[in-house]
């Protein structure tokens, strides 16, 4: 019989008020149930909600310091429960154990930077036209957050909106994904053993039509922030506008690889074929187009489909598997609707194209790593983000060519380019559109410490993480004192 875990309001663990459940299911053995999880109602948002906005007052009088010392507690908790969410992230969405222990490290990583804030400024001293006044800014949370998490990354995403929104003195209320839940409910355990105060933390499950929706439109949610699809983020940005809440969107991306003819071609296939095929190509910032200089582009299309013909295909809790199933059925019918589109374009399917043949396949969401040449850059696989593990390759006779064929795109969250050339690095860096880029490196990944969003239809134009994090949990207050 399945685990049955509960929603988490105003410090008490809790069935939904209509006491429904949904049930997670491994995508590697869909037969296999990972657990059930409350399929909540409007009535429990509600009661997140007001719990949240109760505890406000007395959460955001403590100092920065005080509570960081309970996001220091969660990471110390979250750092022994490594295996344990590691293991049930893999059975909820597939991806293998090496990439969800990494997950978690950095989960712990996330945390114990945002423990810190304390210990830095809030605002700063501004001269004043009159020459006894004190000028100078402060910053204050922005009150109750709802953040929306996706299931590609369901512990660290959640984590770095979390940690920054509760250190800068917010409440938050949690809505993950349905794919990830359980994952999602473990992680707010470490943040129930940590003994926050009640309200401050909340979690609600279920579905996004129903109990998403429900938290983006509250009148005392005073803040979204959402990682997700595009046709979702715009309702978001919508329904925040027209009630006056402050949004922070992270949405989709078809990220660019452009290899030059001076490029160190084994590291660039390397790299490339990690940024399409790792995660099952589940991530926003994977790896989708490659821009290859003509006079190299036999030798590492080569390279390419050597990595390729390598990957070992199968469950994420195999040691040797490289690449595990896709999330879910709806992922892998989306997958191969565009593998079909690609092939009837006219492209060149160059390997994979399809489920992998053999019984271990056949039970779970399984898809071949697939790799196109020939590509109209104006069809559907050059231009929409497909979310699944396949890459497409084109041949460009100039970095310029390159960049202009990159930036033809709705997306700029993410590209790389591999060049020993100082001078084509810089010029790609002052170019291409994107809100992160790398020289010589894979396109997806970015330091804990540092900004983190895109450009275009990628984003919001707000950024995350590090201590951009600020500019959205916090609102700045301009203050004068004047001496009497």
């Amino acid at each position: 019989m399945s685990q049955i875990y509960k929603n988490f309001i105003d410090g008490q663990w809790c069935q939904s008020s209509n006491g429904e459940f949904l049930e997670s299911r491994n995508p590697a053995n869909f037969s296999e149930a990972v657990g059930k999880f409350p399929s909540s109602t409007t009535e429990d948002i509600d009661n997140a909600v007001g719990a949240a906005k109760g505890a406000l007052s007395s959460w955001k009088n403590l100092s920065a310091l005080e509570r960081g010392h309970f996001l220091h507690k969660t990471a110390d908790i979250l750092e022994k429960k490594v295996d344990e969410i590691a293991r049930t992230a893999t059975l909820e969405m597939g991806k293998t154990l090496a990439e969800t222990k990494g997950e978690v490290t950095r989960a712990v990583q996330i945390l114990r930077y945002y423990a810190q804030e304390g210990y830095r400024k809030v605002g700063d001293n501004i001269p004043s036209g009159g020459s006894r006044n004190l000028l100078f800014t402060t910053r204050v949370p922005v009150g109750v957050v709802g953040i929306i998490s996706p299931w590609n990354f369901p512990i660290a995403i959640p984590i770095w909106k979390i940690a920054p929104a509760l250190v800068y003195g917010n409440t938050v209320v949690l809505k993950p994904a349905s794919e990830t839940t359980i994952t999602a409910i473990k992680i707010i355990e470490a943040f129930a053993e940590a003994e926050f105060p009640n309200g401050v933390i909340n979690i609600v499950t279920g579905r996004g039509s129903v109990v998403g929706d429900h938290l983006i439109n509250h009148p005392h949610v005073n803040a979204i922030s959402f990682t997700g699809s595009n046709e979702v983020g715009k309702l978001v940005a919508l329904s925040c506008v027209e009630r006056g809440a402050k949004y922070q969107l992270e949405m989709g991306g078809k990220n660019p690889a452009i290899i030059l003819d001076d490029a160190d071609l084994e590291l660039a296939a390397k790299l490339t074929v990690s940024g399409a095929m790792k995660h099952t190509g589940q991530k926003c910032t994977a790896t989708s187009r490659a821009f290859v200089h003509e006079a190299v582009y036999e030798d590492f299309k080569t390279r390419v489909l050597e990595k390729v013909a390598a990957i070992k295909i199968g469950s994420g809790l195999e040691e040797s598997t490289y690449m595990g199933p896709l999330a879910s059925k709806s992922q892998l019918d989306t997958v191969l609707h565009y593998l079909e589109v690609g092939k009837k374009s006219g492209a060149t399917l160059l390997t994979g194209g399809k489920v992998p043949e053999g019984n271990d396949y056949q039970n779970g969401y399984y898809v071949e790593p697939t790799v196109f040449e020939n590509v109209d850059h104006k069809s559907a696989i050059a231009q929409e983000e497909i979310f699944g593990p396949v890459l497409c390759l084109f041949k460009v006779d100039s970095l310029q060519e390159a960049l202009e064929k990159a930036n033809d795109s709705k997306f700029g969250l993410s590209a790389s380019l591999f060049t020993k050339d100082i001078g084509n690095a810089f010029t790609y860096i002052n170019e291409i559109d994107a809100g992160l880029i790398k020289v010589n490196g894979e396109s997806a990944g970015v330091e804990l410490q540092a900004p983190f969003g895109g450009m275009k239809q990628s984003s919001s134009h707000s950024r995350e993480q590090g201590e951009a994090a600020k500019e959205f949990f916090t609102s700045i207050k301009t203050v004068t004192i004047t001496p009497v």
